[in-house]
């Protein structure tokens, strides 16, 4: 099957138009997992870069393909931002804040101008930025498009390396999501300090008591 190329969006285009030459794609990934932090990327493209071939929606991208994507969208990027939250942070302020909160980090390490923000889905007040919302943004906004690829890349590859040092949950493939194999591991094994406290499944857990962190 040939790679889908995204173009520029008709929002995009038309910002474009008008004047708005710095656009910058912002998405986020790792709301609902039970494990690890939430990632976030604002991605600044540059003007002529109006299409990539296979940029869509990072969910439905196999993890090779997008990797290989991530070195493309490097290529085009004027700037690109990375910004994440952690996991205590996460339990503190909830996870809608600190998305959030992710979000504003990864958006404060693109360099002013910033003409329009475009964010993937709903409207979110707790961003706290002027920023124009598109609901499944990353099928219709090449810049956000290209945000969630390396959003969900950058945030796979912490959760493999996590793994390693904690190979019983299986988070290099569910990259910390409750499956029922983490569910199962969590009751015989009990948390980490990289599990979500705040979220229900992990509210009765035990702790994980290790000698080391590198234990399991």
């Amino acid at each position: 099957m040939p790679a889908r190329t995204q173009s520029w969006g008709t929002l995009e285009a038309e910002a474009r138009q008008t004047g708005h030459s710095r656009i910058v794609g912002v998405d986020e990934v790792g709301r609902g997992p039970l494990a690890g932090p939430v990632v976030a990327c604002a991605i600044l493209l540059a003007p002529d870069c109006a299409d990539i071939d296979g940029v869509g929606d990072s969910k439905a991208l196999r993890g090779a393909e997008r990797e290989r994507l991530v070195c493309e969208i490097r290529r085009c990027a004027i700037a690109i931002g990375i910004g994440a939250a952690s996991v205590s942070e996460i339990d503190r302020i909830n996870i809608y804040q600190a998305t959030a909160l992710a979000m504003r980090r990864a958006i404060a390490r693109i360099p002013s101008p910033h003409h329009l923000l475009l964010v993937d889905g709903s409207p979110f007040g707790a961003l706290g930025l002027p920023h124009r919302s598109v609901v499944k943004g990353d099928a219709s906004c090449l810049s956000i498009a290209c945000a969630s690829i390396v959003a969900k890349v950058t945030r796979d590859r912490l959760l493999r390396a996590l793994h390693s040092r904690h190979p019983n949950y299986g988070w290099e493939t569910n990259a910390g999501y409750g499956t029922a194999a983490h569910l199962a591991a969590l009751t015989e094994h009990g948390a980490t300090a990289h599990h979500r406290r705040s979220f229900s499944p992990l509210r009765t857990v035990p702790d994980l008591f290790t000698s080391c962190d590198g234990d399991s």
